[in-house]
This record gives C-alpha cells, structure tokens and sequence, in this order.
C-alpha cells in the first residue's frame, strides 16, 4: 500500500525559511530508514505558495480562472511530502510518527493519505501494450 506523508505549510515554510541543520539531519536519517526499509518512493520538498499558480474550474463548463500565490497558509497548503510504500496502514502510521518535525517553529502537522492502488495500472506502460495488443487481436477476429 502506497501511503503520501504530507508536511503542511508553516509561516516558516512560507517564507522560504529552512529548518536547521539538525532538523535537516534528522530528516536525511528518517528517509534512510525508509530506505533500508523498503518502504521509501519519493520524497520532496515544495517552494513557497508565492511561487506557485492555482487553477481553478467554477461550475457549469465555465472557463477556468488563474489565481496567483502566494495563498494563506490557514488554506492547509503543502510544504513536502514523502511517498512510502507499506504492508498496512499501521506501519504508515508508525513512520509518519516517527516523521521529524522542527523544534520552536510553532504547531506542525504531517497528514497521512493512502494513495488508490489503481495507479498502479497507469505505472506498468507493460500493460498498456499487452492491452493494446490484445484489443487488435479482438478487433482481427471481429473482421473473420
């Protein structure tokens, strides 16, 4: 099971300001653990909303609307993330725990999300040819 650990924004993160060397150690530990583990993807870390662009569809085929950053961060913005790979959900949990958060930057959440396992079918470009393939064979003994 694939699991996202989400970091969210912080007023720090937002200014561009970035955790000290020990959080950053702490953190390079962390994703070597994972790593060690098995469980480690991806991981990445995000630039300040001011750098980014959101697009947003209104209702009823309208077109959509460009709104610039930078968005406050109350509005649950991304800071990083890091995408494991688990037996359970319980073990996701036990990493995201163990997840390092800075100390005396204020209050800091780490949202959890379980990713839908049928991505798996979009990262396998295997089974898009075999399905390609036989879809022409069918369509062949369709013709007969």
């Amino acid at each position: 099971m694939r699991f996202m650990l989400i970091v969210k924004a912080t007023g720090y993160s937002e200014a561009g300001l970035q955790p000290n060397g020990e959080h950053r150690e702490a953190a390079m530990d962390f994703k070597k653990s994972l790593l060690q583990a098995g469980a480690f993807l991806d991981a990445d870390e995000l630039l300040p909303s001011s750098t980014s662009v959101r697009i947003v569809y209104p209702a009823h085929d309208c077109e959509p609307n460009l709104e610039v950053g930078p968005f406050p961060v109350q509005q649950d913005l991304m800071a990083a993330y890091t995408l494991i790979d688990v037996a359970s959900e319980e073990e996701a949990l036990n990493w995201a725990l163990r997840m390092p958060v800075p100390p005396g930057r204020g209050p800091y959440k780490i949202e959890m999300r379980k990713l839908r396992e049928q991505t798996d079918f979009l990262r396998k470009p295997d089974l898009h040819a075999l399905e390609a393939a036989l879809k022409e064979q069918l369509d062949m003994l369709r013709k007969c």
